[in-house]
């Protein structure tokens, strides 16, 4: 909507928008945060059980796991300014001196100290995006457990939108009366659901562009580590890159800040290998998985946790290449991080701009 400037009389404030945001990731809760600010309505829509899209923790008898991302780093101005607001929360990461592992696990490159710091949020991953989004949750903005499985024009007035959605035990729901609806999720299912209404082709057809991997993710715990007697297991540092066929990245979760002491490793598979396996069950994926973590760490001990998670959409191989998406005359948008790449400040940026965008 373009408003102009009379002669005679003030200009008059943009009435506030009704806007659907379809994924509670980083992106989506900043981009309502902003929104919400800014003087609009929104409603956030987020299939699973919690905020936060791979910014995520899996709690175990055992301690935590980051087991989505890792850690993030902060460039952007706006982005560190943001992080300010929540003084304490994240904190500094040892990890900052990254090994680089060959197939066999020996150090092929010593740690050389990261540019920039490595944040993680205490006490968890998550902790970040849920603090972010708990005003929303407490104005009841966001619908939980609620997959939106297409979009269409509002009958009662052609101008919005409505969203035809799924919840629990596969109960339905529409929900009408949005001026724009904003997709926040990842770019596959983000296309997808663009292509449930016609006046949404280009779009879909820029995003089609966009390549993303899956990752396998493994979590193991070793509380047998804390006994008297014992040395901590394995290796002595606590987070690596592995040129290992079917891993990528080694994390030791107890070195993390805030966390608890019982030797716990995240380890993040290849993207190769988990294309290659990407129909696997988990129980294979699990045994050939910890089969490479023995022979990258030397830890040949039998974990007392084993655990395992299947990201559809974890790295971005080709990103949009610009922030967002946004078609003011239909009213609808997208971001996510695979807008610019795969980094947690991506995420950040993109919902930002895009929600600056639209307000």
């Amino acid at each position: 909507m373009t408003y102009r400037k009379s002669r005679t009389a003030p200009q008059s404030a943009p009435q506030p928008k009704q806007v659907a945001i379809i994924g509670a990731g980083l992106a989506g809760v900043v981009c309502a945060r902003t929104l919400v600010q800014a003087g609009h309505r929104v409603t956030l829509f987020e299939r699973s059980q919690g905020v936060g899209g791979r910014m995520a923790t899996r709690n175990t008898p055992f301690g935590s796991f980051d087991h989505g991302a890792q850690y993030f780093t902060a460039r952007d101005a706006r982005f560190v300014r943001a992080l300010q607001t929540v003084p304490g929360l994240c904190k500094p990461w040892s990890a900052n001196s990254v090994r680089v592992l060959d197939a066999h696990g020996q150090i092929a490159a010593a740690g050389v100290p990261a540019r920039e710091t490595h944040w993680v949020p205490t006490p968890n991953m998550n902790t970040l995006p849920s603090h972010w989004a708990q005003p929303l949750l407490e104005q009841h903005q966001i619908e939980l457990l609620t997959r939106v499985t297409h979009l269409d024009r509002d009958p009662l007035n052609r101008q919005q939108w409505q969203l035809h959605t799924e919840g629990q035990g596969g109960a339905q729901h529409v929900f009408c009366g949005f001026d724009a609806v904003l997709l926040a999720i990842p770019s596959e299912p983000a296309r997808l659901l663009l292509e449930t209404t016609p006046l949404a082709d280009p779009l879909a057809q820029q995003i089609d562009r966009v390549d993303a991997a899956p990752c396998w993710t493994l979590m193991l715990a070793f509380p047998q580590a804390m006994q008297p007697g014992l040395f901590a297991l394995g290796p002595q540092w606590n987070a690596a890159r592995s040129t290992h066929h079917r891993i990528a990245w080694l994390a030791r979760e107890s070195s993390k800040p805030g966390r608890s002491a019982v030797e716990r490793w995240t380890v993040q598979a290849s993207a190769e290998w988990s294309k290659e396996h990407f129909q696997d069950n988990a129980e294979r994926v699990q045994a050939k998985l910890l089969k490479a973590f023995t022979e990258v760490t030397g830890i040949r001990a039998e974990p007392a946790f084993v655990d395992s998670k299947r990201w559809l959409y974890a790295q971005t191989i080709e990103p949009l290449g610009q922030p967002y998406l946004w078609d003011a005359k239909t009213g609808l948008g997208v971001c996510g991080d695979w807008c610019l790449g795969r980094r947690v400040e991506n995420a950040f940026i993109s919902g930002l701009e895009l929600a600056l965008a639209v307000a």
